[in-house]
């Protein structure tokens, strides 16, 4: 069995990140059409899984890399934000996050020291702030 799946996806693109997306996506609306039980959203849902398969078992390799690195330049900053925002969150009990008010440069200091001079790393403004 191993060596027929190997044969028969040879030269074929697999999966990659926007082929998970998709799955990802598919699975969504899934679920909302689980609560909701409106029948284009199921629709939607099989659409968006079919063309992850047409996707994967495709053996243009060319195109399919080139809609990746699309998918990839969109994804990337958005991903990079939530990235960051989840940090905010995590660490929002360790510092405390501000912006400077000339340059409006996002900085954080350590919570619970007190009145704190501060220098802006980028537009070198002194502050004093309070952790």
């Amino acid at each position: 069995m191993k060596n027929f799946l190997y044969n028969f996806m040879m030269g074929r693109y697999g999966p990659d990140h926007l082929g998970f997306a998709l799955i990802i996506f598919s699975f969504i609306l899934s679920v909302i059409y689980a609560i909701t039980g409106y029948m284009p959203v199921l629709l939607f849902s099989y659409v968006s899984f079919a063309v992850t398969l047409f996707r994967m078992l495709s053996r243009n390799l060319k195109k399919r890399r080139a809609e990746n690195d699309k998918f990839i330049k969109f994804w990337w900053p958005v991903r990079m934000k939530i990235h960051h925002a989840a940090g905010v969150v995590k660490n929002r009990m360790k510092h405390r996050y501000f912006k400077c008010p000339s340059c409006k440069t996002k900085m954080r200091v350590p919570r619970g020291i007190g009145k704190l001079r501060v220098t802006c790393s980028k537009c070198s403004e002194k502050l004093f702030m309070k952790s």
